[in-house]
């Protein structure tokens, strides 16, 4: 059964959370305590209509405020697809959510209100999903119903969708859906109220095969831990426990470790207990190498013919998370998978108007949500590629040595 990995976006009170109440609600995907609860709340309100949002916002401070202040995850499944969804909140200064929800993420959901058109979030949340270079992004013109369906406000919405979505670039899959996920419209229904609209559901969209990207990766592992073993069943064992990034290996594979830039082969690939010829992408494996070579915890394998950058700088998107700003030249920890040494942010290139798609090339700080364009100075090689062409290398994240807190997320450009 396919996985596929959801983020839903959008401003204050597009009604994300209703929308995903009623796609689990319309996919007979509600435990009975979640029906219950639904039922309990709408009442208390005096709502005629279902309050289906009390599904993800479960947290006292959320229901108090009637909104969604934190990313929630939801999971479900129909006879076909399993889906998990990254619920994130609306207001501009919770940005950084939203990039946090959208990261591991193949599909954007980004709802319109139908009675206000684009707005900042949108044009915002739309330029994070294509810096993260997802897949598909689904815009749902949603609340239709409080414009009594009218097929003239939702083309004046589509064209204005279909300009922003146009400055970005061609080859961009999107689909725009009229809905109403209060009532139910196009959510997994087919919408009575609109017949003029001949195109899919959400739900339709959502079931339709995944897009294939057969993109030749290069072959990455991280290695995380190295185990020494001297037993019974395994005598003068030596192995790098650790995970596949990207690409495929196969025993008899000539690797390079790095930073040693060590060459060996690989002897044996495992996995608990038993051994395989072969690991490809997303596996947790246990490799062991024909050479006793100095790899330690950090350390990353590659094929000969596949090395990553090796410089000491690169440039790099960067979505600064922190309340405090950005100090230039002051110490920061860069940490991609198991990898993590010090750096500084060197120079800011340019911060970025995820409104206008424009560059602001002289500017003098980052601060909370900015989206900017750096120069990094590393105090050793990252490894790491660009994230357009290798995603699982190509991203990092920013630590405050003194707070511990995650200052940033980085994209390698």
């Amino acid at each position: 059964m396919e996985l596929v990995r959801i983020s839903t976006a959008g401003s204050v009170d597009d009604g994300k959370s209703t929308l995903i109440g009623r796609l689990l609600h319309d996919n007979q995907a509600l435990t009975k305590e979640q029906e219950e609860l639904i039922e309990r709340k709408t009442a208390e309100k005096g709502w005629d209509d279902l309050d289906f949002s009390v599904i993800t916002d479960g947290l006292v401070a959320e229901r108090e405020q009637g909104i969604t202040i934190d990313v929630a995850h939801i999971y479900f499944s129909t006879d076909t697809r399993k889906f998990i969804i990254a619920d994130s909140p609306g207001h501009v200064e919770y940005t950084r959510n939203m990039v946090t929800g959208a990261s591991n993420s193949e599909v954007s959901i980004i709802l319109v209100d139908a009675r206000k058109g684009l707005v900042e979030q949108s044009y915002r949340h739309f330029y994070i999903s294509q810096l993260l270079k997802l897949d598909q992004v689904i815009f749902c013109v949603n609340k239709m119903d409080l414009v009594d369906y009218s097929e003239d406000q939702f083309l004046k919405i589509a064209v204005s969708i279909k300009e922003m979505v146009s400055g970005f670039g061609e080859n961009i899959n999107y689909e725009i859906i009229p809905i109403s996920s209060l009532k139910g419209d196009n959510v997994v229904e087919k919408s009575a109220n609109m017949p003029w609209f001949s195109g899919d559901t959400l739900n339709d969209v959502l079931h339709r095969p995944k897009v294939r990207h057969d993109k030749d990766v290069p072959f990455r592992f991280d290695v995380q831990q190295v185990y020494h073993v001297q037993n019974d069943d395994f005598v003068d064992f030596r192995g790098f426990a650790g995970r596949v990034l990207s690409g495929t290996v196969n025993v008899g594979d000539e690797i390079i470790t790095l930073p040693s830039e060590k060459k060996s082969k690989i002897t044996e690939i495992r996995r608990y207990t038993e051994t395989q010829d072969s690991a490809r992408e997303g596996e947790s494996v246990i490799i062991s190498l024909e050479d006793e070579i100095d790899i330690s915890r950090g350390s990353i394998l590659v094929k000969p013919d596949q090395t990553p950058n090796t410089e000491r700088e690169l440039k790099a998107a960067l979505v600064w998370m922190d309340d405090h700003s950005a100090v230039l030249e002051g110490k920061l920890l860069l940490k991609s998978g198991a990898r993590e040494f010090p750096i500084k942010i060197a120079q800011i290139l340019a911060k970025v108007d995820p409104i206008s798609g424009t560059k602001e090339e002289d500017a003098a700080s980052i601060n909370l949500n900015d989206i900017s364009e750096v120069l990094i100075k590393m105090s050793q090689p990252a490894y790491l590629d660009s994230y357009a062409e290798n995603p699982t290398n190509g991203s990092f994240i920013l630590i405050d040595p003194q707070s511990n807190n995650t200052v940033a997320a980085g994209f390698v450009q």
